[in-house]
């Protein structure tokens, strides 16, 4: 007899308010589009709710890295293997690990962050790669929402009015950077596509997954307006989750195929308001094997 999948999608189920992402410990260097520090609490829950902890966190589409930095600093996890197909976002990554923290950390504090400055030093090619780092942090902390995709521009008005030198905190992000220091030997970074890296996980029962693509099911713009690299298959992720053997955490764009795609691998699914960059408030999905933890008031305690 077919056990009965838990509906945990309903209309009438309250549900929690946005995080408050003031409230949640800022770990990585980006300010990436599409992040997920709004999640942390959530993903706190999660981990929480595990019988055993988990020696291994696998995140396929890591970009700015908050939940597997989050995972190491709070010791959810003892490793992280870390997966991104951008080469930009990846040269920071390798850089950090590389043992170059120190002077991506100082290139930042020394650098003049005017426009003029700015374009000059995006006009040089990179000659190594910690240079095409810093180049990827200038470029992260002053165009529009922090998108590296090809055609965004430069912030123009930013916050308060200060324009292109809004979100240029180089005292902070150099703290961030050496910060990280204190991890980097946990962190096993790839730059490769995070469905090969998962199908090399898939018999680990040590680990577990968090998974967070490019939202494009459904024919959604997000990812393709993001990202370089926005196509994903999938159909063959959700294939590809069914065969893990550890438990996973998926966050999708509240789209009808992605639910379908859900209900076909009898995967569980559960809506969850996040605000977006226009702090418009809006729904995301959840999805999972078992999300029986995933307690809106329990969401509201931590945020």
């Amino acid at each position: 007899m077919i056990e009965k999948q838990l509906s945990l999608f309903s209309d009438d189920m309250p549900l929690p308010r946005p995080v408050n992402v003031a409230s949640v410990p800022q770990r990585s260097p980006f300010r990436y589009p599409g992040g997920k520090t709004w999640f942390v609490p959530t993903f706190r829950n999660w981990m929480a709710s595990l019988k055993e902890k988990p020696r291994l966190l696998v995140e396929p589409f890591a970009g700015g890295g908050i939940i597997s930095l989050t995972a190491l600093f709070e010791n959810l996890v003892d490793q992280v293997v870390m997966v991104e197909l951008d080469e930009e976002v990846a040269a920071v990554w390798e850089t950090i690990l590389n043992g170059e923290t120190e002077w991506l950390a100082d290139r930042i504090l020394n650098f003049t962050i005017t426009r003029e400055n700015i374009e000059k030093e995006l006009q040089k090619t990179p000659s190594s790669k910690r240079e095409r780092a810093f180049q990827t942090i200038l470029k992260n902390r002053t165009l529009h929402g922090g998108i590296l995709a090809e055609g965004s521009r430069f912030v123009r008005y930013g916050e308060k009015g200060k324009g292109i030198s809004s979100r240029w905190y180089p005292k902070t992000l150099a703290q961030r950077l050496r910060n990280l220091n204190h991890i980097a030997s946990r962190i096993d970074f790839r730059c490769d596509d995070g469905l090969n890296v998962l199908v090399e996980f898939a018999d680990r029962k040590d680990a577990i997954y968090f998974i967070d693509p490019p939202y494009t099911a459904g024919g959604k713009n997000a990812g393709r307006r993001l990202y370089k690299y926005h196509q994903v298959d999938h159909d063959y992720l959700f294939r590809i989750c069914s065969l893990l053997s550890g438990d996973f955490l998926m966050t999708y764009s509240d789209a009808k195929e992605v639910q379908e795609m859900a209900r076909q691998h009898r995967f569980q699914v559960r809506s969850i308001l996040m605000k977006n960059t226009h702090h418009a408030t809006m729904r995301e999905l959840v999805i999972g094997r078992d999300l029986r933890w995933l307690d809106p008031e329990a969401c509201l305690r931590q945020s």
